[in-house]
């Protein structure tokens, strides 16, 4: 049995429809990535699978409890780190974590255990009793996941987990988080707009205008793309794109001021492109299709394109629903 299952989700608000007949599984211990652009469904599906918000119709499963009429069982199957960070800063990192602790309820003589199982595994037993503000980013967010896990969730949500953190630190903490299925039996499921993230996934459903559009491994999502990929910058590039589809047939797009073309043997063709538009070229690369690619081959959007924060979302609905049920 997968661990997350999704059978024919609808969500309006209104006469918009945020989701639409989306049906995806997620396998246990796996990686999986949630991809889309904003407005396309993925933070509400989220939401749902939360038990954060009722959808209009169809099912949705965590670890086999419903998330509709058993959603205290399912908030107890998964854990959650927000894009932006949560922690109580004036507190110390075992302080947050017995808080959170109390709030799951766990055992009281089984609280400082669970708190110093977890500080081990994201390596800060040793900054315990350090007020959080004094933490780096990459140790809040390390700290935050260690807080998902302090109830032994079989699910982890994660919503951009390395946004705003140095290069450094984002490749440190996606190291630690990739080990997480191994290492604690939780299976992740993940948002990102860093693509080359997102390349570490089992599996990655992509949404868009409230549906799936495409599903599989990374692999098997670049194939989509068909070959390689050529970025041609020329003078002008709207009459560059025109003249490549009359003359060569290849269909090119615009995009942050490169032509974006798709072709099964670029080295072959970029000398055709060159011969074809002559002096007005000013820089041509290529390079092997990536998750990038497929994005914007499949939406018409850059997943960078992405502007509104998910955690924010969650947050105001979630205050919506505590003031609905108060």
């Amino acid at each position: 049995m997968p661990i997350i299952r999704v059978e024919n989700l609808v969500k309006r608000f209104g006469n918009i429809t945020a989701v639409n007949d989306v049906s995806f599984e997620v396998d246990d211990g796996t990686i999986f990535g949630f991809l889309g652009p904003n407005g396309a469904g993925k933070t509400t599906t989220i939401n749902i699978l939360c038990a954060l918000l009722s959808p209009t119709s169809g099912k949705a499963f965590i670890n086999g409890h419903d998330c509709m009429r058993e959603s205290s069982s399912v908030r107890k199957s998964i854990g959650i780190v927000f894009q932006d960070t949560t922690l109580d800063k004036d507190l110390t990192a075992e302080e947050n974590l017995l808080f959170h602790a109390y709030l799951y309820n766990v055992e009281k003589g089984e609280r400082r255990k669970r708190v110093d199982d977890v500080l081990r595994l994201v390596d800060l037993f040793d900054r315990k009793n350090d007020l959080v503000k004094k933490f780096s980013g990459g140790m809040k967010r390390r700290l935050e996941v260690a807080r998902g896990l302090i109830h032994r969730p079989k699910v982890l949500f994660l919503d951009e987990p390395t946004l705003g953190l140095d290069p450094q630190s984002r490749t440190n903490l996606w190291e630690f988080i990739t080990e997480l299925p191994r290492r604690h039996s939780v299976t992740i499921f993940m948002t990102t707009h860093y693509m080359e993230e997102a390349e570490v996934c089992d599996d990655i459903a992509i949404i868009d205008n409230g549906k799936i559009i495409a599903g599989g491994s990374p692999e098997k999502l670049k194939k989509i793309v068909g070959g390689d990929v050529i970025y041609l910058k020329t003078r002008d590039n709207v009459l560059a794109r025109d003249t490549i589809k009359k003359t060569l047939d290849l269909d090119a797009s615009i995009r942050d001021g490169e032509l974006f073309i798709s072709t099964v043997k670029g080295d072959a063709c970029i000398p055709e492109l060159i011969r074809t538009l002559g002096d007005s070229v000013l820089s041509v690369s290529l390079q092997r299709p990536t998750l990038n690619d497929v994005f914007l081959k499949l939406t018409g959007k850059a997943i960078r394109d992405e502007e509104a924060s998910g955690a924010d979302t969650i947050k105001a609905e979630v205050r919506a629903y505590r003031r609905r049920h108060s």
